[in-house]
């Protein structure tokens, strides 16, 4: 499905565009911005056929509903590499991951937390390279430790179109027993400038919980809420919190949840979100890793359409 650019054995950049389609895919973007044409890719499966004209300037985005596996680091790395590049080949400006994509979720108990680094370690570095190249900004879920104190922490990264983190999110409200009893919470809660949207306000998961969270970034300026989620459906599954965070803020939320069984719990039926005033605008289940791709209006802070592209992994 990718070229190898420089012909030579499989890297992290053999995922990356080769130059004449990565000067293609600017020129479809600088396009999309402008005008809203959406381009047709062969890999997209028909849940919905997006219009091919807008007429506001809207944003691109993917969600990344993916199924990592616990505890196996090169694999989910590789989706990550993969599902970013292909989601930069759709036309994404923005790429959203799943809460502890990197590591699945109880992935403490078969490798410990040696392997968490202050970041940006060796691998994110070159990541961010990778999102420097495919001029993407994206929301990277990586657990971190803190140089100065070596807490852990469950953590969203912002990394910019340069390639360069334009800021991060500590969880708030991480489990403190179970599989997320190795993460401290975090202590600040600040919305994050991310072009083309002034600010935006990142939670992750179960922050949700708590309406002071949103509502502080509310009040500091956020135009946008995201989340990363690892979020299950069942006895302990969502409960209308994601709904009551745009309610209190009035401002919209898009949730990037993860699919697929893990160690203990069973995401296959957990759904990507996108709400707005309350209310469920789109649920996106997939039992299997999948891509799915929403068109935002940069004026209204909404969804351009209600229909979405699909593109399974």
């Amino acid at each position: 499905m990718y070229r190898n650019c420089a012909g030579n054995g499989p890297s992290l950049y053999d995922l990356t565009v080769c130059e004449g389609d990565e000067e293609k895919r600017k020129l479809n973007r600088r396009q999309f911005l402008r005008t809203g044409t959406l381009g047709v890719a062969a890999a997209i499966l028909p849940s919905a056929a997006l219009p091919e004209i807008m007429s506001t300037p809207t944003l691109r985005i993917a969600l990344l509903h993916l199924a990592p596996l616990a505890g196996d680091l090169v694999s989910n790395r590789r989706l990550v590499e993969t599902a970013v590049t292909t989601a930069a080949r759709l036309g994404a400006a923005w790429i959203l991951t799943p809460e502890l994509c990197i590591c699945g979720y109880t992935f403490a108990e078969q490798i410990g937390t040696d392997w968490i680094l202050p970041q940006p370690d060796p691998w994110m570095r070159e990541f961010c390279q990778l999102v420097a190249r495919l001029h993407v900004t994206v929301f990277l879920s990586h657990p971190e430790r803190d140089l100065q104190t070596e807490k852990l922490y469950n953590s969203v990264f912002v990394i910019g179109a340069a390639g360069t983190i334009l800021g991060k999110h500590r969880k708030i409200n991480p489990l403190r027993v179970g599989a997320e009893s190795w993460s401290s919470p975090g202590e600040q809660v600040t919305p994050i400038p991310i072009p083309p949207v002034s600010c935006v306000g990142v939670l992750i998961c179960a922050d949700a919980y708590s309406p002071e969270i949103a509502q502080s970034l509310q009040a500091q300026g956020a135009r946008l809420l995201v989340s990363s989620a690892a979020w299950a459906p069942g006895l302990h599954g969502p409960r209308g919190e994601w709904e009551r965070c745009t309610r209190d803020t009035g401002l919209p939320l898009l949730v990037c949840n993860r699919t697929g069984p893990d160690r203990t719990l069973d995401f296959t039926g957990a759904e990507s979100l996108i709400i707005k005033d309350g209310q469920r605008l789109l649920s996106l289940p997939a039992e299997r890793s999948a891509i799915f791709t929403i068109e935002w209006n940069l004026q209204t802070q909404s969804l351009a359409t209600l229909e979405y592209q699909t593109t399974y992994l």
